[in-house]
C-alpha cells in the first residue's frame, strides 16, 4: 500500500476505501477464522481476484498479512499480559493450537514464545535485526523514524495517569502506512487533508476532536508496516467517500495521561506510560486501538509545545 495517503485520484480512492474496510475487519476479527470468501465480500471483490489484488495493494499476501498481525498481537500480549498463559494467548490471537502457535512464533522471531517473554534483551536484538534489514532494503529508514526512542527506554518523564471510562467515538479517518515519528510535516499534511474534506461538509466545530490512532505495536511491527490513522470525530450518520474511511473507536476503560511535550518527546511520554506506569498499575493493555487526542495547535503555542491526551485501552490483570 502506498505510504502517502491522497484523495485526489477517484480510482485509487475507491480501492483505498475497500481495502481500509477489509483491514479494519481483519483487525476486529483477528481471533476468529478469516475465510477468503468473507474478506472478499467485505471488500466487494470477487474471491477469484481478491487475493491477487490484496497482494498488489499491501505488498504481502493475505495469508502473510493475517499471520503477521496474529504473531505481532501475540508478541505484545507476551510482554504486557504476564498472567496469561502462552496457550491462552495462542487461542486469543487466532491460532488453532498451542503447537501451531509455537511453530509460527519461532519461525517469525527465531526464538520461542517463552524466551521472548522472559528475555528483554532478545526482544531488543530481534527489533534491531528488523531495523537493519529495513535500512538495507530502503536505504533511508533509520531507528529514530520508528515510534519511540531508539535508545534504552527512558522513564524520566513524570506523568499523572487516570483510568477512566471513555464513550465510543465515531470518527472519519485518513490512513498512512509506514514510519511516522519525528515527522511533523507528515501529520500536518494528513490532518490538513482530512480537515479539507471535513470543513466544507460542516463537520468541524468547537466539539470536534482530532486524533492520531495507532493500530500496531511499534516494538513488534516493522516501521514500514505501521498503520496510523489521523481522524476527526463526526456524527454517526456521516457519509464518507474516497480514501476517507469511517470507524467507531470502542468505548471502555482507558489509561489516560495529559502531557505538554515537545515534538521529540512523544516516544518518551509513551515509554513513561507503557514501561513506567503499567507494571505497578494492576492493569494490562487490551486489543482496542490506542490513540492520542490533540488539545492544541502547536503552531499557535508560544513555545510550540504539544498538549495531548494519550489514551491506552486497559483491562484488569
Amino acid at each position: 500500500m502506498p505510504s502517502d495517503a491522497t484523495i485526489s485520484d477517484p480510482r485509487r480512492a475507491e480501492y483505498a476505501k475497500r481495502f481500509n474496510r477489509v483491514l479494519d475487519y481483519i483487525q476486529a476479527h483477528l481471533a476468529e477464522p478469516l475465510e477468503l470468501e468473507t474478506l472478499a465480500e467485505v471488500a466487494c471483490f470477487s474471491p477469484y481476484h481478491f487475493h491477487r489484488l490484496f497482494h498488489g495493494w499491501m505488498g504481502e499476501t493475505l495469508h502473510d498479512f493475517i499471520f503477521r498481525l496474529r504473531v505481532e498481537r501475540a508478541a505484545s500480549q507476551l510482554i504486557y499480559s504476564p498472567r496469561k498463559s502462552i496457550t491462552e494467548i495462542a487461542y486469543d490471537c487466532g491460532f488453532s493450537s498451542s503447537s501451531t502457535f509455537a511453530r509460527a512464533f519461532k519461525a517469525f522471531h527465531s526464538v520461542s514464545a517463552s524466551e521472548w517473554r522472559q528475555n528483554r534483551k532478545i526482544r531488543k536484538t530481534d527489533r534491531k535485526g528488523c531495523e537493519a534489514e529495513l535500512k538495507a532494503d530502503s536505504g533511508s529508514w533509520n531507528a529514530t523514524d520508528g515510534f519511540g526512542p531508539s535508545k534504552e527506554v527512558s522513564m524520566t518523564m513524570n506523568i499523572n495517569v487516570e483510568v477512566k471510562q471513555l464513550p465510543p467515538m465515531h470518527v472519519a479517518y485518513l490512513r498512512h502506512v509506514g514510519p511516522f515519528q519525528n515527522n511533523p510535516g507528515l501529520f500536518e499534511r494528513l490532518f490538513g487533508q482530512i480537515c479539507s474534506w471535513a470543513g466544507p461538509r460542516g463537520l468541524l466545530g468547537p466539539g470536534t476532536k482530532f486524533l492520531s490512532v495507532y493500530h500496531d505495536n511499534p516494538d513488534v511491527t516493522e516501521a514500514q508496516k505501521l498503520r496510523l490513522d489521523v481522524a476527526v470525530t463526526v456524527p454517526v450518520d456521516t457519509k464518507v467517500d474516497g480514501e476517507i474511511g469511517k470507524q467507531t473507536l470502542p468505548g471502555g476503560l482507558y489509561a489516560v495521561t495529559r502531557v505538554r511535550i515537545r515534538q521529540d518527546q512523544y516516544g518518551e511520554a509513551w515509554d513513561a506510560l507503557m514501561g513506567g506506569w503499567f507494571p505497578s498499575s494492576g492493569y494490562q493493555p487490551d486489543e482496542r486501538p490506542c490513540f492520542e487526542i490533540a488539545l492544541n495547535d502547536p503552531n499557535k503555542d508560544p513555545e510550540h509545545m504539544h498538549e495531548v491526551e494519550i489514551c491506552e485501552p486497559v483491562k484488569p490483570m
